[in-house]
């Protein structure tokens, strides 16, 4: 009964900052994520906690769970994270005293903690079927190499065997616990952004409904007459004024129309598409831009990869995000487009630019209302693009790095 509440106890100081973090630090709705730092000082607060109430097996076996904080941190924050975690739980050790268990403990953290960080990539890359298992087998990788090093060094026991079996199966239930919470609040998190940018999109969508039209009308009517007023009479300053009026006009006209996408009923008129095909078209449409720019456009685009979408509204879409990745490249470079089937058995597109780059809070932002990295941009198009892919049951998925460039990756389920 005293090592169940000894084990109780260790649970709830791995609970507690995963509730501090998600509820306290964590605001994606804001559209800001917390330093891993601080996720760092949370985890580490509970590898300070776990060894220093372990659960008591008498004659001198007192084993803890710090492998739960060290494991997951390292695996769902990184390497900077799991450096702050290993030197958290040797120094600490440390501090507790030398001996065989001071040796078993760093033995273990460099068996164990390189294959841990190597993980992390697939881990963060996994569902949370897969996410469990590989928590699991580390878990257990971790618990084993433990009791290996700690025979080594101190002998057999099968009381100490007994203890550490005891340990293993806990810790490795406490894992599996853990994952799903931790998946289920970044299920809660992804539905309450989801939510929010409905709500974003549908006040657009009322607000332009009812005014769009009202504002084109005028703005016809004074584009027209600055065309009547553009005579080849003036003087060059005035008709320079006049030209530029009208291209400001034009501008505001297509700021209209793409809000005007989010005011109409989602278009079900779709049909079996060659996603290939669509996109080597939209290449071809975009030469002259590209020329531009000074920018060419290797492509490795497959046929026959079909689709279920509406082909002007798919073209829409791949128009703009090729678009932003031309304009990213001011001096010139290179943009990498590819399409062809993924892992998963969807179809993939690849968008690869060699521009300027972006940061991880400028990636998560993308696709907002009106958030732009261009100094005219009002950011619709890309939010146009986004809205056109979750119409047609697809995700994306943005890596970035400043000054080397930017990858959009597109899925779209596949048909027959």
């Amino acid at each position: 009964m005293e090592q169940l509440k000894d084990y109780l106890f260790q649970l709830m100081m791995v609970a507690v900052p995963i509730f501090v973090y998600e509820m306290v630090f964590y605001q994606k709705v804001s559209g800001r994520k917390p330093s891993k730092w601080i996720a760092s000082l949370l985890w580490s607060s509970s590898i300070l906690l776990c060894m220093s109430f372990p659960a008591d097996f008498g004659s001198g076996y007192r084993l803890d769970i710090r492998v739960i904080p060290l494991l997951l941190g390292t695996l769902y924050f990184g390497l900077p994270a799991g450096i702050v975690l290993t030197v958290t739980v040797a120094a600490y050790r440390l501090y507790m005293g030398t001996g065989e268990g001071l040796y078993t403990t760093i033995l273990t953290l460099l068996c164990t903690v390189p294959l841990f960080v190597l993980l992390g990539q697939r881990f963060a890359a996994s569902g949370r079927i897969k996410k469990i298992s590989i928590g699991v087998v580390l878990c257990v990788y971790y618990s084993v190499t433990g009791m290996a090093w700690s025979t080594w060094i101190l002998g057999f026991s099968l009381e100490r065997l007994q203890a550490q079996v005891t340990h293993l199966l806990f810790s490795s239930l406490v894992v599996w616990g853990v994952i799903v919470l931790k998946e289920k609040f970044s299920e809660f998190h992804r539905l309450r952004q989801d939510l929010q940018d409905k709500e974003k999109l549908r006040v657009l969508g009322e607000l332009t409904s009812v005014f769009a039209h009202e504002i084109r009308n005028p703005m016809q009517v004074v584009r027209g007459f600055l065309q009547l007023l553009d005579d080849s009479e003036l003087p060059g300053k005035k008709k320079q004024y006049i030209q530029l009026s009208i291209e400001e006009l034009d501008r505001a006209n297509g700021i209209i129309n793409d809000l005007l996408a989010f005011s109409k009923p989602t278009d079900e008129s779709r049909q079996r598409t060659d996603a290939g095909a669509r996109i080597l078209r939209v290449i071809e449409m975009m030469h002259s831009y590209s020329d531009r720019y000074q920018i060419a456009v290797k492509r490795d685009v497959r046929s026959e990869m079909w689709i279920h979408a509406n082909p002007q509204k798919f073209d829409q879409c791949v128009m703009n995000i090729l678009k932003n990745a031309i304009e990213s490249m001011p001096d010139g470079g290179q943009v990498t487009v590819c399409c062809g089937p993924s892992k998963s058995g969807m179809v993939e597109i690849l968008i690869k630019d060699e521009g300027v780059g972006m940061t991880k809070e400028q990636v998560d932002r993308l696709g907002s209302p009106y958030y732009s990295l261009k100094e005219s941009g009002t950011g619709l198009g890309l939010m146009v693009s986004y809205q056109i892919i979750r119409d047609m049951k697809g995700k994306v998925q943005v890596k970035s790095e400043i000054g080397k460039g930017t990858t959009v990756s597109i899925q779209l389920p596949g048909v027959i």
